[in-house]
């Protein structure tokens, strides 16, 4: 579906126009205050109080009711929450209007701890009812569509906010943050029911214990927590990058107001542009692969930013106008374009690890780890104020500041890659599926969401295993020859994907039993093992019968089975169509290679009836028996197999 027509579907655009008037209301309201507040300040440091107190009088709802929230929204209907949610912000916001009117301080900051509040429930709601609402192949287009719409209300909500404080017209103040809230509320009566997965679940009041509950929740799934660590270091990315974003103006730039605006706009409007073409670049997948591009742009492009050759120093602040056709318009450009590119990567970076987290977090339970998520990513945003004063009292100047930020993010986001290999995996799947193969899939929705399974395939090329990680939405274990793993760029991804070798008996016994307890193992955690019962790599293109072997896998273990079979890769590259296998120059091509999965088969299946699912999966021509050299020489799974 066009990434636009999904607004227009009762199931994502009713939803799409609440979430979006709440952050434009967020904005709105907080930034008419904060401007107000520092026209009237006396000092610099009054000014800066009231900013900082703002901010944390927002951010401190998330840790406090980010765990009651998320349990909320898995005990009842979403929808039905959300549109409670909307009409508290009017009652909220009612009393804002009074504060403006009466210009009390205390009233207006006690409004912003109430939209925090309001933030912090409707933020479980607004990301866990995506997976009930859309198709897990619409998940990335609907995730990046909300960034988009978030990131385009904060820049409407602090351009208004700014017009509005810069008026001082408290009827219109008024008129503006009670009617974005009314039009948020009637919208919300719109978004369709969501039932609630866990209606029997019981509360727990206590904020602190929850937090530890969440915790425990979300560490239950490797890729689940590493996922929730990623968004969160975006945020704290974000937030360091932005806070410097002022100082960097008027200190580095010599630039106004106007030009803190301009550059605000360009960073939304990237984070806008980024999500659709994270969007357009997954093609309906959850394509991980994005995240390392995302990191690697982030860091690359703050650099960048941190080693312009900026003009001296000038007690003249330019607008506009002189910015972009000044002197220094050359440096100016530069650094606004890599704002607009760390923009566009962080999208790639954040949109991808949002829709994860909602496909593959436990639905019973979604609201809750989304819920942590939240609170994860509170205390980052409050560790990178910490960390950049610290940095700041310790000789750094602003460009240092996000040079520093560049690097750590590298550090941290290869540490996450390497907790999870998925990433860097998916990297290599979607520059592969992008450039010389088309990947087609039919039947993926048969591959289970969760849970212990068996995949069995045709046993093609040497990239078997990396395309079926491609059509697979969950990571595969594979059972490969050991022999593989001693190739210097093959054993390191396979040692990265956590395959696990295996040797004939004849070769190593030892090693062999290791496989099937580790395989055991692997299976008893609730995850996916992958095996190729020929035993062997095709010689003549046409599948060999299925070896025993699986059926010892399934005794130990009885789990479902997944059939799948593999075509096009058959003339490739990485096949022995021509004898040994990548042996010769490659020939560009853009080879479509298909993947096809069966319907799940019973644990005690043998494995002929295995063979012959596989074979009705590829066709009476490709699945015909092949001739005595297709079950000649050992590969990757021949031990398993027998």
């Amino acid at each position: 579906m066009s990434m636009f027509k999904l607004l227009a579907r009762k199931r994502f655009g009713p939803l799409f126009g609440t979430q979006f008037t709440g952050a434009l209301n967020d904005n709105l309201f907080k930034n008419t205050m904060i401007i107000l507040f520092a026209f009237k300040a006396t000092s610099e440091a009054e000014s800066g109080m009231v900013t900082s107190l703002a901010g944390g009088l927002f951010i401190l709802p998330f840790f406090l009711f980010s765990g009651f929230a998320g349990q909320l929204c898995d005990k009842f209907d979403k929808a039905r929450i959300m549109n409670i949610i909307k009409a508290c912000e009017i009652g909220i916001m009612a009393v804002g209007s009074l504060g403006f009117y009466l210009d009390n301080k205390i009233m207006l900051f006690s409004v912003l701890f109430m939209m925090g509040i309001h933030s912090a429930f409707f933020g479980p709601a607004k990301y866990s009812i995506l997976p009930q609402h859309l198709e897990e192949d619409e998940l990335m287009t609907g995730n990046a569509l909300v960034e988009m719409g978030t990131f385009l209300a904060i820049l409407i909500g602090t351009l208004a906010g700014g017009l509005l404080a810069g008026r001082h017209n408290v009827h219109a103040i008024a008129a503006g943050i009670l009617g974005v809230a009314i039009v948020g509320w009637l919208i919300s009566f719109k978004i369709p029911s969501a039932p609630a997965p866990a209606a029997n679940l019981k509360l727990n009041w206590n904020p602190f214990s929850e937090v530890r509950q969440l915790t425990r929740l979300v560490r239950r799934k490797e890729a689940l927590f590493n996922s929730v660590l990623g968004i969160s270091w975006f945020w704290y990315f974000g937030a360091t990058l932005l806070a410097q974003l002022p100082t960097l103006t008027k200190n580095i730039l010599h630039g106004n107001e106007s030009v803190v605006t301009m550059l605000l706009a360009v960073f939304s409007v990237s984070v806008g542009l980024g999500a659709v073409i994270s969007a357009k670049l997954s093609r309906g997948d959850i394509e991980l692969g994005l995240v390392p591009v995302g990191a690697l742009g982030m860091s690359l492009f703050a650099a960048d930013m941190a080693f312009l050759h900026y003009p001296p120093a000038s007690l003249v602040l330019i607008g506009v106008s002189e910015f972009l056709r000044g002197p220094d318009a050359a440096v100016n450009i530069r650094a606004a374009l890599d704002l607009g590119l760390i923009g566009i990567f962080g999208s790639l970076f954040i949109v991808p690890l949002y829709a994860l987290i909602q496909a593959r977090a436990d639905e019973d339970s979604r609201s809750r780890v989304i819920a942590a998520n939240n609170v994860y990513n509170s205390v980052f945003m409050v560790g990178s104020a910490i960390i950049t004063m610290l940095l700041f009292k310790a000789g750094l100047n602003t460009p240092q500041v996000i040079l520093f930020t560049a690097i750590l993010n590298l550090v941290v986001c290869a540490y996450i890659f390497l907790l999870i290999p998925e990433f860097v995996l998916r990297f290599g799947v979607w520059v592969l599926a992008s450039t010389v193969y088309r990947m087609r899939y039919a039947g993926r929705e048969r591959v289970p969401r969760n849970g212990a399974a068996v995949i069995v395939s045709n046993h093609v090329s040497f990239i078997d295993w990396f395309v079926i990680t491609a059509a697979s939405r969950r990571p595969v274990h594979f059972v490969m020859d050991h022999r593989m793993f001693k190739n210097p760029f093959l054993g390191w991804a396979f040692r990265l994907s956590k395959a696990i070798p295996i040797a004939p008996a004849k070769e190593d016994a030892a090693l062999k039993e290791k496989a099937f307890v580790e395989i055991s193992k692997v299976l008893k955690n609730g995850n996916l093992v992958c095996i190729f019962p020929e035993g062997a790599i095709t010689r003549d293109g046409a599948m060999g019968p299925f070896k025993p072997g699986v059926e010892r896998i399934l005794a130990a273990d009885p789990v479902p089975v997944i059939p799948m079979a593999l075509t096009g890769l058959w003339g490739s590259f990485f096949s022995r169509k021509s004898g040994s296998a990548m042996s010769s120059v490659p020939k560009p091509s853009r080879r479509i290679i298909g993947v096809t999965v069966g319907d799940t088969l019973p644990a005690d299946s043998k494995a002929a009836a295995l063979e012959a699912a596989v074979r009705a999966l590829l066709g009476p021509v490709a699945g015909a028996t092949a001739a005595s050299g297709s079950t000649a020489t050992a590969s990757a799974s021949r031990a398993a197999a027998s």
